[in-house]
């Protein structure tokens, strides 16, 4: 893959290290937690690219974006991701988020409604459904100092044995990269994550659209991610379900065109209006 050119920008504190590719209405893509680049195989993705303006970034304590000491919650994650956008002149986007990625956009939603349109949310890691066994197993071996085992147990718990061929393949290098960020994920992440907030009251306070995505093969794995589903669409007033055929967790690492589609087609529907959209390419 090759290498691509990443701003910096110094927001809240923290630097963060950003990319934006395209023109049109803006789409904020906020990556799952683990791997800092889930989302950079989309940004080639003709469906998104040749039509959005999309923006990904690293979050904090990811690749080379700045670390925060100490706790990280889900809000202050929103906040930075809150603060690019006006960063980059961004006054109201479409924001897509995978897995706890999700929850800060939900987050982000809560917070600034004003600055989402919609609302893409793949697998959501919703702690109402508690994760499996697999979570313990690898913060007992993070503890232990093998930051290799802690990875490796975690994704095989939410993405099955096949996992790393599938990941390495789409994204060389990012288990390596995953096992740096380790003190970030289990650290600051997952813990945050078992904190946050977020029932049916918050969620009926929402406004903006919202796709719910579930990948079509992630029952093949673990029961949880067709439970969450389940409870965001009956939470959300205003939500959609999408299943994302022959796809786990990975979803749009195993099926970016199938991915990149449903969303085109979720944006189409709920596109910004038109004084907003004509102006937020130029920034």
């Amino acid at each position: 893959m090759p290498a691509v050119h990443l701003e910096r920008a110094t927001l809240r504190g923290i630097e963060l290290e950003y990319e934006v590719r395209g023109a049109g209405e803006p789409v904020v893509l906020i990556h799952a937690g683990v791997c800092a680049d889930w989302f950079r195989p989309m940004m080639d993705e003709p469906a998104l690219a040749g039509r959005y303006r999309l923006v990904r970034y690293h979050r904090a304590g990811y690749a080379g974006s700045g670390r925060v000491a100490g706790p990280l919650d889900v809000a202050g994650n929103a906040a930075h991701c809150l603060a690019l956008l006006r960063h980059l002149g961004i006054e109201r986007a479409h924001v897509v988020g995978h897995s706890s990625g999700a929850n800060m956009g939900l987050q982000l939603a809560l917070d600034a409604p004003d600055m989402v349109q919609s609302l893409a949310l793949l697998e959501t890691a919703l702690l109402a459904v508690p994760s499996g066994p697999y979570a313990g197993q690898a913060i007992e071996r993070y503890r232990a100092g093998d930051r290799a085992a802690a990875v490796d147990t975690f994704m095989r718990g939410v993405c099955g044995d096949g996992y790393r061929e599938t990941l390495e393949r789409a994204l060389p290098g990012a288990f390596g990269g995953a096992v740096a960020d380790a003190d970030t994920f289990f650290g600051q992440e997952l813990p945050a994550l078992r904190e946050w907030p977020f029932g049916p009251e918050e969620a009926s306070r929402l406004r903006a659209p919202a796709l719910v995505v579930l990948g079509g093969d992630s029952h093949k794995v673990t029961p949880r991610f067709e439970q969450r589903h389940a409870l965001l669409l009956a939470w959300l007033p205003d939500a959609e379900p999408f299943t994302l055929p022959g796809a786990i967790h990975l979803l749009h690492l195993q099926n970016p065109g199938g991915m990149a589609g449903a969303l085109v087609a979720f944006f189409e529907r709920h596109p910004l209006p038109k004084a907003q959209g004509s102006t937020a390419g130029r920034a």
